[in-house]
């Protein structure tokens, strides 16, 4: 049979690299969504006595950590592979979650927070660049299902997790240490699972240990040269190889600060501006959330037999459009509303643009550039929340949200602009 014969049609989402890392993904964002957003917030105020302005800065470094990371850990995957890059980084968690249990001061959870971040940080890396390799095993090279599928494990976890921890918190006596050590076990479980991962995922097969002859050349001759000179081939490489628009870049900022625009402010705006229960408020959650979970799967289907430009197009304006909406709704059945819409557009967005990112990125140093990508997406992140706290603060409650509905607007400008330019440097090469 020939090798094209022999290629499949979509990547298979039973494939053991995607199921392997959606456990890892859905525990690692368990462990991170428990302690950041339930669990470390109420333990370090209440129990351990920190200000907020501690409690700020540990979380700071956390996505300092994951962020800064993410370019070297992806460069070192293209060097040592999936499972000793993904096992090495994630015992760093069970180091950290260990450091928190037994903390008592400020400097000891903030050093953990860091080496939390640090060991998150080949996660998306390594996830992207597999499933950018395995789709290119592929008579489509599409990868829309497998994204939606790690992203539906990803805000699962962060979901699950503060929901599960809350519970915990909730049962008194030693709630916290019981809670802690359930992370733990998680922390321990994902150490065990990523032992599974291939070294290297080729072109013939899901787990295949060594890549094509010339990926095999080019490590044993990355053997016999110094780590510095590697870096200098490594950057001359993707200077010579990523030729993508230059508006991606910003793009790729804005994409994550529209959500770290509204990720601080949306439990204020709706107790203070909708006024909902804490029941209530789970509901709205879930109305968003639960509907992005849902559709991601079936969306990324639709991607793959599509296209990405169609519901990234969509998405874009109806993130926008519900966005703004939200903004300004104070009752209650429209703000169920918009918080569906956006749940829906971003079912529509994330599989979407992961896809079309994986179509820029170039076969040499895919870990690298992924790396680049997601460091570039994260810094987004971290920028968000610190202009939503100030426009919350001295602009008013709702501006965060049109300020992201903004955000859209304009990546809805940028990716027209990048579709147009990929198609002229075609229709002229």
């Amino acid at each position: 049979m020939s090798t094209k014969a022999a290629q499949r049609t979509h990547i298979s989402l039973t494939s053991p690299f995607i199921m392997e890392m959606w456990v890892i993904i859905f525990l690692v964002e368990f462990v991170k969504g428990s302690l950041l957003v339930a669990l470390l917030p109420v333990y370090m105020e209440n129990i351990l006595g920190l200000s907020v302005t501690v409690v700020g800065f540990a979380f700071a470094l956390q996505y300092l950590g994951d962020n800064l990371f993410r370019s070297p850990s992806g460069w070192v995957m293209e060097r040592i592979g999936f499972r000793w890059t993904m096992t090495s980084a994630l015992l760093l968690i069970l180091v950290a979650v260990g450091m928190i249990i037994y903390a008592k001061t400020a400097v000891t959870l903030s050093i953990a927070c860091l080496i939390l971040g640090i060991g998150t940080s080949p996660l998306w890396p390594c996830v992207m660049t597999g499933i950018t390799e395995l789709a290119g095993s592929t008579k489509s090279g599409s990868s829309g299902a497998a994204m939606g599928a790690v992203e539906m494990a990803s805000l699962a976890g962060t979901g699950i997790g503060p929901i599960v921890v809350n519970f915990l918190m909730d049962q008194g006596g030693q709630s916290y240490r019981v809670a802690f050590l359930v992370l733990l076990g998680c922390a321990a479980v994902v150490v065990v699972v990523a032992l599974f991962l291939p070294k290297r995922i080729s072109s013939s097969g899901t787990h295949a240990v060594v890549r094509d002859m010339q990926g095999l050349g080019g490590a044993i001759e990355r053997k016999k040269i110094s780590p510095l000179e590697s870096i200098k081939r490594t950057l001359h490489q993707v200077r010579t190889t990523l030729k993508v628009s230059r508006l991606l870049y910003p793009a790729l900022f804005l994409q994550a600060f529209a959500i770290g625009l509204m990720t601080p402010v949306v439990t204020l705006f709706a107790r203070t501006e909708l006024h909902v229960s804490p029941n209530q408020f789970s509901l709205l959650l879930i109305a968003g959330g639960g509907i992005t979970v849902l559709a991601l799967i079936p969306a990324g289907k639709l991607v793959d037999r599509i296209g990405t430009s169609v519901f990234l197009n969509i998405g874009f304006l109806l993130a926008a459009f519900s966005l703004a909406l939200f903004s300004q709704v104070r009752w209650l059945p429209l703000a169920f509303i918009a918080v569906a819409l956006v749940g829906i557009s971003y079912a529509l967005i994330l599989p979407a643009w992961n896809a079309f990112l994986a179509k820029q990125v170039p076969k040499g140093e895919r870990g690298t550039v992924w790396g680049l990508f997601l460091t570039l997406q994260g810094s987004g992140m971290v920028a968000g929340p610190v202009i939503s706290g100030r426009l919350w603060d001295h602009v008013g409650h709702g501006v965060p949200f049109l300020m992201s509905a903004i955000v859209m607007l304009m990546l809805f400008g940028l990716h027209l602009l990048i579709v147009h330019r990929t198609k002229l440097k075609f229709k002229t090469s």
